[in-house]
């Protein structure tokens, strides 16, 4: 905005705060970043605790737990309320980060649900398949989906990648004037390449002897985020006695994959750490990232070990991959494990890892908070100034 401007009254639409949730994070991200350049800024959320979610003080918060019984009636319920106070405050303009028809900018943060589906019937067999064509959580999302994407109070859709933008137009028709690609922004003064003390106290610290290769995973959910894919690549590639694979993240059925681990025979040279409050140590210690991801639309976690000094290996399906080369790292179809595998053995040569690390640094510099909050601002000006930005 320029100087001229009086601060704007943006609200932000978010169901609700997850510790483990990439969106959440974003969404901390962008608060901080917003408030710091003078943006008033309102959380509408179903739940959000207050005093460790990292939001800025000025940012306000209301809160719209409204009764129900399942999470569809939760959706609906909360979709109608956030419709309901967004009427009565009659902010400048509303960002939602859920599939809510008649709201006018959405940040399409979690993807197509759409394309998400037709992934996972690859994966799957008939009778998985089939209840996911029946369920009626399924259906309700892809009613939003298309509701929303054909409201015509949406008057823009940010996208994180060009992934996304591509699947929306495609899919549901959208025109290319509503799109716009504003990739996540990372602090670059916070994730960076560790020095040497740095990384050898976090290799210490988690018991990783220097005569081996680390592959660090950060995710949580890890069907949709590979780490069977992964396992299994780790085990093709013959690497448990050279290599390492930390995966860090929470998933309530991590239980099978420690099962599938042993009976790979990898048990002793996977570690399984749970989620993290924080996962920087992580990133300094490791050698190379690894997310087979089914679908991701732009994952914060390659950004971050990038931004470490990292190379990724990552999938067709991230939206990440758009910024990787074979400088900086791998990309492979989340289905071709001995693609993976052979990925994976290419960065757990002696030095190699180190040597793509730099580049993968620089492919991540452009995407600063600042660029990112720039860019938004830009958005808010522009949508602000609509005839029919209210």
């Amino acid at each position: 905005m320029s100087r001229a401007d009086p601060p704007p009254r943006i609200a932000l639409v978010r169901g609700s705060w997850n510790a483990a949730g990439g969106a959440e994070r974003f969404v901390q991200r962008i608060a901080a970043a917003l408030s710091a350049r003078g943006v008033e800024l309102t959380l509408i959320a179903r739940r959000w605790p207050q005093g460790d979610t990292g939001l800025p003080p000025a940012v306000r918060c209301i809160e719209l737990d409204t009764f129900h019984v399942g999470r569809r009636w939760r959706d609906e319920g909360f979709a109608r309320a956030v419709r309901e106070t967004v009427a009565r405050e009659r902010f400048d303009l509303v960002q939602s980060h859920e599939r809510i028809p008649g709201l006018p900018l959405y940040r399409a943060g979690d993807g197509v649900h759409r394309q998400w589906l037709a992934i996972r019937r690859r994966q799957h067999g008939f009778w998985r398949n089939l209840g996911d064509r029946l369920s009626l959580q399924h259906r309700a999302t892809l009613r939003a989906e298309r509701d929303m994407f054909a409201h015509p109070a949406l008057q823009c859709v940010v996208c994180n990648s060009e992934m996304v933008r591509d699947e929306i137009a495609r899919i549901y028709g959208v025109p290319a004037a509503k799109l716009t690609v504003i990739r996540n922004g990372i602090d670059l003064q916070r994730f960076r390449p560790p020095t040497d003390a740095e990384r050898d106290a976090a290799r210490a610290r988690f018991g990783w002897p220097d005569g081996k290769t680390v592959f660090l995973f950060v995710g949580s959910g890890f069907e949709r985020k590979g780490v069977a894919g992964a396992l299994r690549a780790f085990a093709r590639a013959g690497l448990r006695d050279r290599a390492l694979l930390a995966v860090v993240g929470h998933d309530k059925h991590r239980g099978r994959y420690e099962q599938l681990a042993q009976a790979l025979g990898i048990a002793a040279a996977v570690q399984f750490t749970g989620p993290q409050q924080d996962v920087l140590p992580y990133y300094q210690g490791a050698d190379a990232f690894v997310l087979p991801t089914l679908y991701d639309p732009q994952s914060n976690a390659v950004l971050e070990a990038m931004a470490c000094g990292l190379p990724a290996i990552t999938t067709t399906g991230c939206g990440v991959a758009e910024l990787l080369s074979p400088a900086s790292g791998h990309v492979v179809d989340a289905f071709d494990e001995p693609a993976l595998a052979a990925a994976m053995t290419d960065l757990a040569r002696p030095g190699h890892a180190r040597a793509l690390g730099a580049a993968a640094r620089r492919a991540i510099e452009p995407y600063s908070l600042d660029r990112m909050t720039d860019d938004y601002l830009d958005l808010y000006a522009r949508l602000v100034r609509a005839p029919a930005a209210r």
